[in-house]
């Protein structure tokens, strides 16, 4: 039977800083002692983080990417990074000869913006960041556990800008409300992050400016969503995908719909 993280963390010191790359190499090492493959369901912000997790798994295990994101605003730009996370899927299962596939789920901001409305003025970290890990993760855990993946995991903490303690210890909870477990990580070790830099080279990947939510947005001075929006315009109707002219949204905080 494959290993659950907590299996290993109880035989670690809780009084030092966990080492979660770590923990993943012992998982990794417990699946060849086993001569197992476990199917794994990555959940995924976007194709730049993507990258190194792809390479660094697929001579593991047998990966699906899962784009859940309804924190990305404007939908122009959640439909940008969504063309741009399957072409790289499929340009990867090409040049390497895996079969990563791809779960694509409907934007529905409303969701997120329901559990986040007070916490606008969360600095970016802070606990608007958490509720956004908890949100995308549970959503991963439960499609996990309803289509048997032995694991699930997210691609964000190859990012030097994320918490990887956080985001694991957010996994870890949710792991057992649900019948699959969590795949611990912290994918910008062993230089991950920068692996992750020349990959979107090799692959020609567009690697946004922000991480997506209109708030973290906000706080960037000097950041155009106007013209982000107008870019995703272009892009995704030179890609062939342009439903409507998605307009940049200004959503009112106050209402009470939200």
């Amino acid at each position: 039977m494959m290993k659950n993280a907590d299996e290993i963390l109880q035989r670690m010191n809780q009084n030092q800083k966990i080492n979660y790359d770590r923990i993943l190499q012992k998982l990794i090492q417990s699946w060849q002692d086993l001569e197992e493959r476990p199917k794994i369901l990555m959940h995924a912000c976007c194709a730049p983080c993507s990258t190194y997790s792809l390479e660094y798994l697929c001579d593991y295990a047998d990966l699906t990417i899962y784009y859940y994101n309804n924190n990305i605003h404007p939908r122009n730009e959640w439909e940008r990074r969504r063309i741009v996370l399957r072409n790289f899927v499929n340009d990867f299962n090409e040049k390497t000869g895996h079969d990563v596939k791809m779960v694509e789920t409907e934007y529905q901001p409303n969701t997120y913006l329901k559990e986040v409305t007070d916490l606008h003025d969360e600095p970016e970290g802070g606990l608007r960041c958490n509720v956004c890990y908890n949100l995308r993760l549970t959503s991963a855990a439960l499609y996990a556990q309803e289509n048997n993946y032995d694991y699930f995991g997210t691609s964000l903490t190859i990012s030097p800008h994320k918490n990887a303690q956080t985001i694991n210890q957010i996994g870890i909870e949710i792991q057992h409300l649900y019948n699959t477990k969590w795949l611990p990580s912290d994918f910008k070790k062993n230089n991950g992050f920068q692996r992750s830099t020349e990959m979107c080279e090799e692959y020609n990947i567009y690697r946004q400016s922000y991480c997506g939510c209109l708030f973290a947005a906000r706080q960037m001075d000097q950041l155009d969503l106007r013209q982000i929006s107008k870019d995703a315009d272009r892009f995704v109707e030179l890609n062939g995908e342009s439903q409507s002219n998605f307009d940049l949204v200004e959503f009112n905080f106050q209402h009470e719909d939200l």
